[in-house]
């Protein structure tokens, strides 16, 4: 038995149960199943780590050691957690920075067009911007197997650098990155 109403009142993004089950918010993916850790929503914290400004600005990323691309350091707000508390654990986790101290700004809450979202089944994320002055060392752990700065002057910059590595920059986060970009274009 689960408690929609509960899960419904705390979801990062709005959605319906039908007959019991719940509903992906955008409507029907063509796929079945659960593939997600949970049934419904799948509240994921996705921290945007940039330091510098301008043309000189660059962004942290992490090597997924599960499907092997480059991602926002993230992952999975676990129950009974605050996805604030989320942004700073999982970026920590996964990069050794610890952010606790910072007040991060919140860009938004999405669905993510993740490969693993079914019907029945999906990722919202609430993604947060972490401005720096400069770089810090950043060390891959727990989901990660690397962790680096590339340059974040614009999407196409920042999808050139990954391609120039060997790497592919992973598509989900694609959106997020470019809401973030937005978001500091707009305060130059």
């Amino acid at each position: 038995m689960h408690d929609w109403a509960e899960r419904q009142t705390n979801a990062l993004m709005p959605f319906d149960v039908e007959r019991g089950w719940p509903l992906h918010p955008h409507g029907r993916t063509g796929r079945t199943g659960r593939n997600l850790g949970r049934w419904g929503e799948n509240a994921a914290a996705d921290p945007i780590v940039v330091a510098g400004t301008g043309e000189q600005r660059w962004v942290l990323l992490i090597t997924r050691d599960d499907i092997g691309v480059e991602a926002i350091p993230g992952g999975m707000v676990d129950p009974g957690e605050t996805a604030p508390a989320a942004l700073v654990r999982e970026l920590r986790e996964e990069t050794g920075i610890d952010l606790a101290d910072r007040q991060p700004t919140i860009l938004g809450r999405q669905v993510v067009d993740d490969w693993r979202n079914t019907d029945h089944a999906w990722v919202a994320s609430i993604s947060a911007l972490y401005q720096l002055p400069g770089q810090v060392t950043a060390t891959a752990g727990d989901d990660a197997a690397d962790a680096g700065w590339f340059p974040f002057g614009s999407l196409e910059q920042l999808q050139a650098a990954v391609t120039t590595a060997g790497r592919t920059l992973y598509a989900a986060h694609r959106p997020l990155l470019q809401h973030a970009l937005e978001y500091l274009n707009q305060q130059t």
